[in-house]
């Protein structure tokens, strides 16, 4: 399943119009349209934008749009959810400049020698 496909999805779930979903995300009508007519999906700066307008998270929206060569590309990747000890760690650690972020994952490394 491609992005788009997923978004009209959630959207007949949620029983959002597209008109609706067009004027809550500020994406033209054409431009949702043309995802379903073109089998196309949503540039990647829209995608948080259209989560937060149907309630979902990028892995929500994203789950079982993954191939099985998306997964076999080498990237490495791990999934946290909001809410969770993990989560907090990541968004405390992005606000670190880089010196304190390099002086963390020593820390770390030093913890992980004991």
């Amino acid at each position: 399943m491609i992005i788009s496909e997923r978004i009209y999805k959630i959207m007949e779930e949620r029983g959002m119009s597209q008109i609706e979903f067009s004027e809550a995300t500020g994406i033209s009508q054409s431009t949702i349209s043309d995802w379903k007519r073109k089998k196309t999906n949503p540039s990647s700066d829209k995608i948080m934008k259209i989560c937060e307008v149907l309630n979902v998270s990028p892995y929500e929206l994203l789950q079982d749009t993954m191939t099985n060569t998306d997964v076999a590309s080498n990237e490495d990747f791990e999934i946290v959810s909001k809410g969770t000890e993990a989560y907090d760690i990541l968004i405390e650690y992005n606000k670190l400049n880089k010196t304190a972020k390099d002086r963390l994952l020593g820390y770390m490394k030093a913890l992980g020698d004991l």
